[in-house]
């Protein structure tokens, strides 16, 4: 029974974060941080049954890259990347129940412009303003520096509702980016890899962004 209804609030919570903004959900954490806890218990559970963790992919890819990288790990969870790697990394997320993370709303870190060789979204693009946490990882990424995004594969599959992944690379690279890689080898997520420009854009017009949808558990 207990399992149960701990299900039926992290489906609840989860479908409240795909379909608000971040500045809502930081608020909604900050009227109830023990929410937080209880969302990310059943993310765990949820995650548990993968084969593959996206997080894990993320590290060996940094593994095999210099420790002098820094690091801006959106929506870090339990801060499993920083845990697990020689580089820096600034890792935030809508509450901090660790001292090595920073609370804040995604579309506004502390970060200085330029100020990061790599940015990583492990599946942590939900709420509404996707598009704000993207525009504040490019303005935080140095020239040449690097974005992560791991995916569930079904948001970027329009033969399920998802979003086109062309039309989701394409929106990315209208900041100022360019895709370097497209990895949809994962049954359960998608793995994109872009690079900043050296130059930025000097024209600038509005962006069509994709709409993403929200990734709903089903009760089991």
């Amino acid at each position: 029974m207990r399992a149960k209804l701990s299900g039926g609030h992290f489906r609840m919570i989860n479908e409240k974060l795909y379909t608000c903004t971040g500045e809502e959900a930081l608020n909604y954490f900050k009227e109830d941080p023990s929410l937080f806890d209880m969302y990310h218990t059943g993310y765990q559970a949820q995650m548990s049954q993968w084969p593959e963790q996206p997080v894990n992919k993320i590290i060996k890819w940094l593994k095999d890259r210099s420790p002098s990288l820094l690091v801006a790990d959106f929506g870090c969870g339990d801060a499993c990347l920083a845990k697990n790697v020689k580089n820096k990394v600034f890792s935030f997320d809508l509450v901090s129940n660790d001292p090595a993370v920073i609370a804040c709303d995604m579309a506004n870190t502390c970060l200085e412009s330029s100020s990061v060789d790599v940015a990583v979204f492990c599946l942590s693009l939900m709420g509404v303003n996707y598009p704000s946490y993207l525009t504040e990882a490019h303005r935080v990424l140095k020239p040449g520096g690097w974005l992560l995004i791991a995916e569930v594969k079904s948001r970027l599959d329009p033969n399920t509702g998802g979003a086109d992944p062309d039309k989701f690379v394409d929106a990315i690279c209208e900041l100022g980016l360019k895709s370097e890689l497209k990895d949809f080898s994962n049954k359960m997520f998608a793995l994109l890899y872009f690079k900043k420009k050296e130059k930025s854009n000097s024209k600038t017009r509005e962006i069509e962004w994709p709409e993403l949808k929200p990734c709903v558990y089903k009760r089991r």
